[in-house]
């Protein structure tokens, strides 16, 4: 069955857990999905992932663009959110829902997600009046990464506690139809999960949210630059990966690819009338 907004609003109800896994291209979001997996976010992790950047600073609208159009022609069943990139809605209202837009009709996601909380509440309001379903999210919000001076948890003294549960209760009142936690100690997820109406997703926040997001490269130990705390490895696809590429340069270089079932046949008298 399609996953949509009224899905997430139906499984927090009932208190059933939402997956959610990244995906950047057509190949793996149509793996994703036929998993039964509820949600794929293209998340601005591309900028590390398939691009090679240090952080998210660097990825563009028309990055996401690209690689979200991709993710939604092989996802028949998930929901598919996509990521504002860093720039692209903190300008201004007009740039958000104008960027907001453009995603939506370039790519044919379901909803797109950005970062932030009270200060980004008009233009999550704003999206939301738009007729474009926006997903929060606040913790450790990479695209503050210069801000927070690193990669840290979130939310641990009291006085950073409370803003996040006011941050929370706003960008709910704002519109959003799903929050993100992201490195926020379990506790405290649990809690802002338990005053909420709309679903959380937990990223390094613990059990206690609605829902679950990785980064599908490093839940499949594929992209080893950097592997948090919160991710457990599902399979070992990179070393699989890694040996498969070696025995086909070893393959090529000793002449046994491609062997005579890999290869097309010509009748030898066509052959033989070309001399």
């Amino acid at each position: 069955m399609k996953n949509t907004v009224a899905t997430f609003k139906k499984m927090k109800e009932n208190g059933e857990k939402i997956s959610m896994l990244t995906s950047y291209d057509y190949s793996t979001a149509k793996l994703v999905d036929e998993a039964g997996v509820n949600a794929i976010l293209v998340g601005d992790s591309l900028g590390n992932v398939m691009l090679g950047y240090e952080n998210t600073i660097p990825v563009t609208v028309e990055d996401m663009i690209h690689h979200g159009a991709a993710v939604c022609r092989g996802a028949k069943n998930a929901l598919v959110v996509v990521d504002m990139p860093f720039l692209s809605y903190q300008t201004s209202v007009y740039d958000a829902v104008v960027n907001a837009g453009r995603i939506m009709k370039e790519t044919g996601c379901a909803a797109v997600k950005l970062e932030g909380g009270k200060s980004v509440c008009p233009q999550i309001k704003a999206i939301v009046d738009a007729s474009i379903p926006v997903v929060a999210h606040l913790g450790l919000t990479p695209q503050s990464i210069n801000a927070f001076g690193g990669y840290k948890v979130q939310g641990k003294s009291l006085e950073a506690a409370k803003q996040l549960i006011e941050d929370a209760k706003a960008v709910e009142e704002a519109g959003a139809f799903a929050l993100t936690l992201e490195c926020v100690p379990e506790k405290l997820a649990r809690m802002i999960s338990d005053m909420l109406s709309i679903p959380t997703i937990g990223i390094g926040a613990g059990n206690g949210c609605d829902g679950q997001v990785l980064v599908y490269a490093d839940m499949l130990s594929m992209f080893s630059d950097f592997t948090p705390k919160f991710v457990r490895s599902f399979a070992q696809v990179g070393e699989i990966m890694s040996q498969a590429f070696r025995d086909y340069d070893a393959a090529v270089k000793d002449g046994s690819f491609p062997a005579p079932e890999h290869t097309y046949k010509i009748d030898d008298e066509v052959i033989e009338k070309l001399y």
